[in-house]
């Protein structure tokens, strides 16, 4: 079954958003900085990626089709080095209520926004919210890619695993074993955090700090890079793609989420 939407003629589109459960996964990422070594689209170019190789291997008979992978996100924190395009938030939610409320038209019953940029996680759930109260038939699952999938933090050693942010260990062996030529020979070690933050504070976490990368790092990157290989990028792959699949395959067998409950009487 062809699943990418923009190939199919709006009457093909007409009969998907008509099967039940029938489900869009949108890929999104940015175009920001990823250090000296990797390229712009380093998130987008993963989430479309890990999305094709989720979606080739459901059965064929799922409703579940994808739109275009978005390029273009919200990195304000990245913006004090060039080559960082960042759209601003109120036309990041714009873009997500529009495309939102045509699938909704079109009678698609959810859409899965399925994000590979960390920058705009809460961003993305705040658009989700405004969506679902706007078209309350369709069903919006904001979703991060590096969230979710078991087994991935047991692939990266500490402290990479806590702070490991951008464009550090897991990043760049994605990278090389997706893209290799796409990877410079660079593999940087920056953001270390000196001083360290006070007691129960973090940059990520349960206390956050709105930091910006150039609070932390001359090179872009936060995290380390130089034990990075196309080995560990094949596993986290696997990981990833692995865990995704059984999610939607999960949520395509059954009634997920709750939807008009409210009692008139």
């Amino acid at each position: 079954m062809e699943r990418a939407l923009e190939r199919l003629s709006w009457p093909e589109v007409r009969a998907a958003a008509c099967r039940p459960g029938s489900t869009v996964l949108w890929p999104l990422g940015a175009i920001e900085q990823h250090g000296p070594h990797l390229p712009l689209g380093t998130d987008a170019l993963f989430a479309d990626r890990v999305a094709d190789a989720v979606l080739a291997g459901l059965a064929d008979d799922l409703p579940i089709w994808r739109l275009p992978v978005s390029w273009f996100g919200f990195s304000p924190e990245h913006t004090a080095f060039p080559g960082t395009f960042s759209l601003p938030a109120e036309l990041v939610i714009a873009q997500v209520m529009a495309i939102g409320a045509q699938l909704a038209a079109a009678g698609f019953q959810r859409l899965v926004l399925f994000n590979a940029h960390g920058g705009q996680i809460a961003l993305l759930q705040v658009a989700a919210r405004q969506l679902r109260a706007a078209h309350p038939a369709l069903a919006v699952l904001p979703c991060f890619l590096w969230s979710g999938p078991e087994g991935i933090g047991a692939l990266l050693p500490e402290p990479e695993r806590s702070d490991g942010l951008h464009a550090g260990l897991a990043e760049t062996s994605l990278m090389l074993h997706l893209q290799p030529e796409w990877v410079g020979p660079e593999r940087p070690c920056d953001g270390q955090l000196q001083p360290p933050p006070p007691s129960g504070w973090s940059l990520e976490g349960a206390v956050p700090n709105a930091w910006l990368t150039a609070d932390l790092s001359a090179t872009g990157v936060v995290g380390d890079a130089r034990g990075a290989s196309a080995a560990l990028g094949e596993q986290l792959f696997e990981r990833l793609v692995a865990g995704w699949r059984q999610r939607l395959d999960a949520l395509l067998a059954s009634p997920w989420p709750p939807r008009g409950r409210l009692r008139s009487d």
